[in-house]
């Protein structure tokens, strides 16, 4: 089981509204949980944090997300993940995207450079043994990477959304465009580890069916207030299903 897996569950379209809900300093904190002989076990923990970060050009925002295994699986299998992005802080356009992955035996490195003028990114992929391809993709318009992807998703407007609404999204993931959908599910109040929060819900689906199954399998539940976190996730993949469950919100902007 990939915790990529669990992260890619999360993420949806690439529009362009205005960033009014992240700034830097944010840090939100999730439990990972997977079905494991019909029990659902918590086995990671995942982090993700905002900064700024100043260039000789502009200050960017950093979106950074780890996700590692609680110690006593670590000796089973364990998970050292690293995703960030560096995105303008207005759009959260991405500029540059890096994936570090370590877990257990297998090891993978993803960059990407985006130029959104030229309508490509250049990418470098590394792995064991000093293996190294580089690349040079061509992207379609909006397209993002898979942690600006997922904050992207905060910044729409779910209120002007009628029930049962639907947009589609393009991801750059393993220096390939995969295309994904989301519908808008309404209003429902839930019960999460930072208090009882009425939520926008919503459907996640995907064309690769190697990553998520089914179309009623996958939901996200993101809190219908100005901050539009996500505090729950469930999700369904070929090999099992699982949950994401918010541990604590700290460096919100509302």
């Amino acid at each position: 089981m990939r915790i990529k897996v669990l992260l890619f569950f999360l993420f949806t379209m690439s529009l362009t509204a205005q960033n009014n809900a992240i700034s830097p300093g944010e840090k939100l904190v999730y439990t990972a949980s997977y079905n494991m002989s019909g029990i659902l076990t918590d086995l990671a923990e995942v982090t993700m944090e905002t900064s700024a970060v100043k260039t000789s050009k502009a200050t960017l925002l950093r979106l950074k997300c780890t996700a590692a295994t609680y110690s006593q699986w670590d000796d089973f299998f364990k998970i050292r993940d690293l995703y960030e992005s560096y995105v303008s802080p207005k759009s959260l356009t991405p500029y540059l995207y890096k994936r570090d992955i370590n877990e257990g035996s297998y090891y993978k490195y993803m960059k990407y450079t985006f130029s959104h003028k030229t309508k490509a990114a250049k990418s470098q992929l590394k792995k064991k043994n000093n293996y190294e391809v580089h690349k040079t993709v061509t992207i379609s318009t909006g397209t993002k990477d898979i942690v600006s992807t997922l904050y992207n998703l905060r910044i729409l407007d779910y209120s002007k959304m009628s029930h049962g609404a639907q947009k589609t999204f393009t991801i750059l993931f393993d220096a390939k465009e995969i295309k994904g959908q989301i519908t808008y599910l309404g209003r429902e109040q839930i019960s999460t580890a930072i208090g009882k929060k009425e939520c926008y819900k919503l459907a996640i689906g995907s064309n690769q069916t190697q990553v998520l199954e089914g179309k009623n399998n996958n939901f996200l539940w993101l809190t219908a207030d100005e901050n539009k976190i996500p505090v729950y996730g469930k999700f369904k993949i070929p090999v099992g299903n699982g949950e994401l469950k918010i541990k604590s919100a700290m460096g919100l902007k509302h």
